[in-house]
């Protein structure tokens, strides 16, 4: 009828979002939730089945239809497991409704599925995607089980239940002949349009004459002549249940587009169609019919959504109607608390039960009253809205009149249908008895994996660590055996008390003698301590915070071995680095400490601490910053401090402390309280700073490698912009020293020797240092340096000789420096090459490019640009090419090898590595890569810093979880600590990236699925990646200021542009012009495929 119906607004329908529990768990293992308190089973949507599933809940509703179905056995129908056999005939459709109908009955489930009952609809995955009119799929669902049927004792089950007969006259004046012909009816089609309800249509049908008089006469075939004449339409047969179909949706002729009748159109609850009917001599109760089901549309003509009010005659849910009201507490002034009360309602929205308590409310959040019943029997309705059910009054219906939301199907069943006392509550009734035992099979099965999954999700594993196989030395507990054997693993439920998992283990320890305490216990880098114990036999394991994975020790409470055991975090265990100054040796490279590690109760005194370590006196510094503890200043424990706790001054687990005897403390800066030497060899160096805009030079004592050299020298030239990457040149033409654990001596330099200090990182023994120049004017261009491998290729490059003058070209490619016989100290000059070729692409402004080759040397003629050579661009690699799409980088260009065409590349640029940290870090290059701009959002502000490059390898997987792990990894964060989304510019919006599960059938069910290269991300190279860290922000909102502003620029634009077409379309002077319309999808036909039976 409508085709495809649905593709507007569903911004009404709820997604189900998967909660986070303490194991995640793929959906598939899950058991499906059983029926909530109504006691009533939903319909799950495929997509876009809710039209099917509210015609199948009516049907369900009707117990005539369903009992007529269930009469119909194997003999007749055959059975599901022969339906794969070539020559069976099963009768497919009335089976599978047969099964569904007994799980919405008797399957303890929320929801039911419909996939197996349109599988043998014959419709594919994607027609359960496409939603279709009710209306249409009633008759035709209708046609199919009638072909279904055919040959059985039900063949007559629709007409049985639903065939009506409508006899349409004309009446001739003059010779009073009549003329009738009969038509059948499933269904009643009835104008909505012009009229005020359901009464005044079926008048206008069925009572109203339409008269043949003037113009417009009537041949009589008994006269044979025109004459006048009155025609007439009335109800010859009435079915037992009258089904009515409202034409809500028709057509305008004039703007030639359909449209859906919104206007009040109202129904009653009980109807007498006497006046509508040819024979009126009967009871009234032979014409009284009772609404029992109204399917409902909401939403517009091209889209929407259905759903369904049902009333259950047999009484097999529970009707309750729930509020929750706010009252104010009397005995808190000015403060308001939130009770819950549950009212009980009749179907019409009265009190049933008038308790004694204040204010006449039932004041019980927990328990449920018994189920009061109404004076009128089954006159409770529900609201089946695919999986979910909820009780309504009766009242609600008189909402569904009018507007977007409205009435769309009735359903009618005659008052003198009555049920039998044995129908009432009893879903079981008239269900034949292998669905029974396949249903209880199946409520068993369901019963167990609750279970395990229940037990799944609440059961805890505890790491049980007995006393008898740990022994108590250097302040920690240490098994005495192999881990593995100390330890013994129990699994119990979280809900269970504390006594019985002490029962528990008394069971597994039956040797167990005297007094049993249980501790938490944590491991330690010293190893294993304890915490508080574990009281309250009647407590919870979940409200003592025994979480999945604790470690438990069991023993006496007083001693381990013979040994007493502190247990508290006061007398928690720290290891720490005690380091000493070791002799000279000649031939070493950098090792001057000796270190060992020693254990101290975090309560220890400094003085404690003191004696123990330098007990023939001598003095104690500390370093906080463990391995990197040449690269900060160490800190003196002074006479004031001995009091201090070895916690309070901050030593914790990896700490480094340096204890010096009394001829090395001329090392030690007392009056600052800094170490600022800590070796033998001490000598003067000269160094010149040349990071700053003036060259410095100062003098500075070092002694120690050449990291420490760097580091003091930077601390002391405080000038310069980057702490954190500096070279050091021996010489103003030399070599540059490359190995930053070589000490002093064993770099060759001499007291008085020249160092500078400069920009960048330090070459290793297999890359040069160099020196070259752009352009071909050397007196004019600036000399730079450069880090290149020795294995480095050469393309337009030439060496400057000795006199200073540009020699031949190194024109040998594929050579490397080291064939070339490029030594470290070298100058090379970049020369603009001359590449033939007109097809000009934009380089990164200012300037342009000519070139038709391979991406590679496109890329290397790029250096040539003057913006480059402005910005020092060191190799062509630290260049990417992006192609350009509406002025953003659309593409990366990976390819070296590829040409490059002017069909192919439309606009393109160079896009510079803009940081640091990214010019050590070449752009991706494998295909297997994506290259991601991260930026971290900034605690307190809507605001991000800035962005930095991130190549994420995507050759395993590319999928949240890998996503996470990567850029938790490249911030140092834990990975649940952080949150990430995907901005997306033209819309000003960021998409938060978390695990997702899509709906789609079970055969399709990929693990590529997930992939964020697919929708919704679409995640390729360049995209912008917001990441929040949620130890300091804890807000979900990724928007930053700009966002809103330029949301708000786009709806001011929308609304100008909406602005015009309707004044344009208001214009009578104005030109008619096509206005744009969404193009609609071709309507597709509903069908159901049926078998042969005849």
């Amino acid at each position: 009828m409508f085709g495809d119906l649905f593709e507007e607004d569903f911004s009404f329908i709820s997604n189900n979002h998967c909660g986070k529990g303490k194991k995640s768990k793929p959906r598939e293992s899950e058991p499906p939730a059983p029926r909530d308190f109504t006691n009533l089973s939903g319909i799950k949507n495929q997509g876009g089945t809710c039209y099917l599933n509210s015609l199948l809940q009516t049907l369900l509703f009707t117990p005539e239809f369903r009992e007529a179905l269930f009469s119909l056995g194997p003999e007749e129908l055959g059975t599901l497991d022969d339906s794969r056999k070539p020559d069976a005939k099963v009768r497919i459709i009335p089976l599978q409704l047969q099964r569904l109908f007994a799980q919405l009955l008797l399957l303890d489930q929320q929801a039911a599925s419909t996939s197996d009952l349109t599988e043998s609809f014959g419709w594919s995955s994607h027609e359960e995607m496409r939603q279709h009119d009710v209306q249409e799929l009633n008759r035709i669902l209708f046609s199919a089980l009638e072909t279904s049927l055919v040959g059985t004792s039900g063949h007559d089950l629709i007409n049985r239940l639903y065939h009506g007969i409508v006899v349409n006259q004309i009446v001739c004046k003059e010779c009073k002949n009549v003329s009738e012909r009969q038509e059948d009816f499933l269904d009643l089609t009835v104008a909505v349009k012009g009229v005020a309800g359901l009464e005044e249509a079926l008048w206008n049908m069925y009572v109203e004459e339409e008269y043949f008089e003037n113009d417009n006469l009537y041949r009589c075939g008994a006269c044979d002549k025109l004459v006048e004449a009155s025609k007439s339409a009335k109800l010859r047969k009435l079915p037992p249940f009258l089904t009515i179909s409202l034409l809500r949706f028709n057509f305008d002729f004039e703007k030639c587009e359909r449209y859906k009748e919104t206007s009040c159109y109202t129904f009653p609850m009980q109807i007498n169609l006497r006046p509508f009917c040819e024979q009126t001599e009967m009871d009234d109760s032979e014409y009284m019919y009772e609404l029992f089901s109204v399917i409902i549309h909401k939403g517009g003509c091209y889209g929407g959504h259905y759903h369904v009010y049902i009333r259950d005659v047999d009484e097999l849910g529970n009707w309750q109607l729930q509020f929750l009201i706010s009252l104010p507490d009397g005995n808190k002034v000015g403060l308001k608390e939130t009770h819950k009360l549950l009212f009980q309602l009749d179907s019409h929205g009265h009190d049933l039960q008038s308790p004694p308590q204040k204010n006449q409310v039932l004041w019980n959040c927990k328990k449920t009253p018994p189920r009061q019943k109404a004076a009128a029997a089954g006159c409770h309705w529900f609201d089946l809205n695919d999986s979910k059910v909820q009780p309504i009054k009766e009242k609600d219906i008189e909402k569904q009149f009018q507007g977007k939301e409205s009435a769309y199907m009735l359903f009618y069943r005659k008052a003198q249908l009555k049920r039998p006392p044995e129908a009432r509550g009893n879903p079981r009734y008239q269900i034949p008895e292998h669905l029974l035992n396949e249903m209880n099979a199946a409520n068993t099965e369901l019963q167990k994996k609750r279970a395990e999954c229940d037990s799944a999700n609440n059961g805890i594993d505890l790491h049980l660590h007995l006393s008898s196989c740990y022994k108590f030395h250097n302040g920690a507990l240490h098994p005495s055996l192999s881990w593995k054997e100390s330890v013994v693993d129990l699994t119990i439920d979280r809900r269970k008390m504390l006594g019985d998992l002490r029962q528990a283990v008394f069971q597994m320890l039956e040797s167990w003698e005297g007094d049993m305490v249980l501790s938490v216990a944590k491991p330690l880098p010293a190893g294993l301590h304890l915490y508080q114990v574990l009281d309250g036999d009647e407590l919870t394991l979940d409200a003592i915070g025994l979480a999945d994975g604790a470690d438990i020790f069991v023993w006496n409470g007083k001693e381990v071995g013979g040994m007493k055991v502190l247990p508290g975090p006061e007398h928690e265990p720290v290891v720490l680095n005690v380091l000493r100054l070791a002799e000279h040796n000649e031939g070493g490279k950098g090792q001057h400490f000796t270190e060992s590690q020693h254990v101290f109760s975090c309560s220890t005194s400094l003085g404690q601490l003191h004696a123990a370590l330098a007990p023939a006196g001598g003095i104690i510094l500390k370093n906080g910053s463990g391995v990197e503890r040449e690269a900060k200043n160490w800190e003196l424990f002074r006479e004031e401090d001995m009091k201090e706790t070895v916690r309070s001054v901050g030593l914790s687990d990896g700490c480094s402390v340096l204890i010096l005897d009394s001829h090395d403390q001329s090392f030690v800066n007392v009056a600052s309280g800094n170490l600022t030497a800590f070796t033998y060899d001490i000598s003067w160096l000269q160094v010149k700073n040349l990071c700053g805009v003036e060259e410095e030079e100062k003098h500075v004592k070092i002694t120690a490698t050449i990291e420490t050299v760097r580091t003091l020298l930077t601390e002391q030239l405080g000038h310069c912009t980057w702490p954190s990457s500096f070279n050091l040149t021996s010489g103003m033409k030399a070599e540059n020293i490359s190995f930053p654990d070589y000490t002093v001596k064993e770099a060759e330099l001499k007291m008085g020797s020249l160092l500078g200090l400069c920009r960048g990182k330090a070459p290793t023994s297999t890359q040069l240092f160099l020196y070259f120049i752009i352009g071909s004017d050397q007196s004019c261009g600036p000399e730079m340096e450069i880090v290149v491998e020795e294995t480095a290729s050469v393309r337009e490059v030439r060496r400057l000789d000795w006199c200073y003058e540009a020699g031949e070209a190194l024109s040998q490619e594929n050579a490397t420096l080291k064939e070339l016989n490029v030594c470290r100290g070298d100058t090379l000059v970049v020369s603009e090459g001359k590449l033939p070729g007109k097809v000009k692409g934009q380089g990164t402004v200012p300037g342009d490019l000519e070139f038709q080759s391979s991406l590679g040397i496109c890329v290397f003629q790029a250096l040539t640009l003057p913006c480059c050579q402005e910005q020092v661009v060191p190799l062509p690699s630290f260049l990417r090419a992006w192609t350009m799409d509406s002025r953003r980088p659309g593409k990366l260009l990976r390819d070296n090898k590829r040409r490059l065409t002017a069909g192919r590349i439309k606009s393109w640029e160079f896009w510079k590595c803009g940081s640091q940290e990214c010019l050590f870090s070449p752009p991706a290059a494998s295909p297997h890569e994506l290259l991601l701009r991260v930026q971290m959002a900034i605690p307190g502000e809507r605001d991000y810093s800035a962005s930095r490059d991130l190549v994420w390898d995507i050759s395993k997987e590319c999928t949240t979880r890998a996503l996470r792990q990567t850029v938790a990894s490249h911030y140092c964060l834990p990975v649940d600590k952080i949150e990430i989304a995907k901005y997306f510019p033209e819309r000003f919006e960021w998409l938060p990236i978390s695990s997702w599960t899509q709906q789609i059938s079970k055969r399709k069910r990929r693990k590529k699925q997930e992939s964020l290269q697919s929708a919704p991300y679409h995640l390729k190279d360049g995209d912008i990646i917001g990441v929040k860290n949620l130890l300091l922000d804890d807000t979900k909102d990724f928007s930053t200021m700009r966002d809103d502003i330029g949301k708000e620029k786009q709806r001011q634009l929308a609304l100008e542009k909406k602005k015009s077409r309707q004044e344009r379309a208001q214009d009578p002077f104005f030109p008619e012009e096509k206005l744009s319309t969404k193009p609609r999808k071709p309507e597709v036909a509903l069908s159901i495929n049926v078998g042969v039976f005849r």
